[in-house]
């Protein structure tokens, strides 16, 4: 389960820079370290399940393991504002992990704060949440337990196409409310074979969604910065589309699957958004910050886009007022899709490792570095 045999399928290394004058040192220096992990609050669920490990009462299930060796370990999900439980540990703690899932924002001033602070992990994929300039101005670490929850989402993205597909939530709220109306179903709910499928984004999860898709007898397209090899492309039967452009007005269905950089932000534009076909069903499991909030809610209200789902938001969690509770045709859920018990499982196992390197004074896997001596990851840049 752990992660320490993950380097012989490790991308190509980042070409490291020589390090600033600002670069804090990753090896650990001798001594108790303070860590602080940010996680969603477990509650009654923390102890019904053994391997439940990325709530707060739970920490990964390093806790243990942490204090045996004199590390000092505080969990918690208060992460917001200056009088937050976060806040009060930011001037000392040495090391930070944070999830996706309930995300603590890392931002320029919190950094700046951080005075000890060397290492910044994330419990899962996506380190969008940190300023990730102002981490690698500051000489910071940041690295994420890339792969650890691929298969979950790929998953939870096949999910949410057949329930838009099919219609499936409105037949779902009828027998809730105790109707019973066929025809209000079906007359908006289609076979998902034939249409045609475009990812915007193929790396991990978009390659894992593709392979699934493939029994389903759709066409598949996908964009992305970096073809795929011919034969895996063969193998998928996927078609690559250079132009984005050009890709999205052909989709019955969109899947985002690209990360959020500032290339991305607000990328679905309401301008984006009137070139789609009328009628597409959007899934974004990616970032909540790739859309821009109000134009998907004016395009679900007035059908131009049929349906939207996914389990990311902007901010998350999502207010009580957010729109896109309200709007119609959508299948939302908070941050779940890669939160998994066996996603769970692989990234606490990631996050265990990285930290005994960190201890040790190795270097992590290469695929799990987001910010490395100055430089950003490529998927960042």
């Amino acid at each position: 389960m752990a992660m320490k045999h993950a380097a012989t399928s490790a991308v190509r290394a980042l070409t490291a820079a020589s390090p600033s004058a600002l670069t804090r040192s990753l090896h650990a220096s001798a001594g108790s370290k303070k860590i602080v992990g940010v996680f969603y609050k477990g509650n009654e669920y923390a102890s019904k399940n053994p391997n439940f490990l990325g709530c707060v009462e739970n920490g990964l299930g390093i806790r243990e393991w942490l204090e045996s060796q004199g590390h000092q370990y505080i969990t918690t999900s208060e992460k917001d504002g200056p009088d937050s439980e976060l806040e009060k540990h930011i001037p000392d703690l040495h090391v930070l992990i944070t999830t996706p899932f309930h995300p603590a924002y890392v931002t320029a001033e919190r950094i700046k704060k951080a005075k000890n602070l060397q290492l910044l992990l994330t419990a899962g994929v996506g380190s969008d949440h940190i300023d990730l300039k102002a981490a690698a101005d500051a000489g910071l670490t940041v690295a994420e337990v890339t792969g650890s929850n691929v298969v979950s989402v790929a998953e939870d993205e096949l999910m949410r196409i057949l329930i838009l597909v099919r219609n499936f939530l409105p037949g779902y709220n009828q027998i809730v409310s105790e109707d019973w109306n066929v025809a209000a179903i079906s007359h908006r709910a289609y076979d998902l074979e034939g249409k045609i499928v475009g990812t915007v984004g193929a790396g991990r999860i978009g390659r894992l969604l593709l392979q699934r898709l493939k029994p389903f007898n759709c066409t598949l397209l996908y964009h992305d910065r970096i073809k795929m090899d011919q034969e895996l492309e063969s193998q998928i039967g996927a078609k690559f589309e250079e132009d984005l452009d050009a890709m999205l007005p052909k989709c019955d269905i969109i899947v985002i699957n690209t990360p959020l950089t500032e290339k991305t932000k607000g990328l679905f534009d309401k301008d984006k958004i009137a070139k789609l076909k009328k009628g597409v069903l959007i899934v974004n499991n990616a970032r909540g910050a790739i859309m821009d909030t109000q134009a998907v809610v004016d395009a679900c209200s007035s059908g131009h886009i049929a349906g939207y789902s996914g389990d990311v938001w902007n901010p998350q969690p999502a207010p009580k007022d957010h729109p896109w509770r309200y709007m119609p045709n959508q299948a939302m859920t908070p941050h779940i899709s890669g939160t998994t018990i066996d996603a769970q499982l692989r990234y606490a196992a990631g996050v265990k490792d990285m930290l005994d390197r960190y201890f040790k004074g190795e270097d992590f896997p290469t695929q799990h570095y987001i910010v490395k001596d100055g430089e950003l990851a490529s998927q960042y840049r």
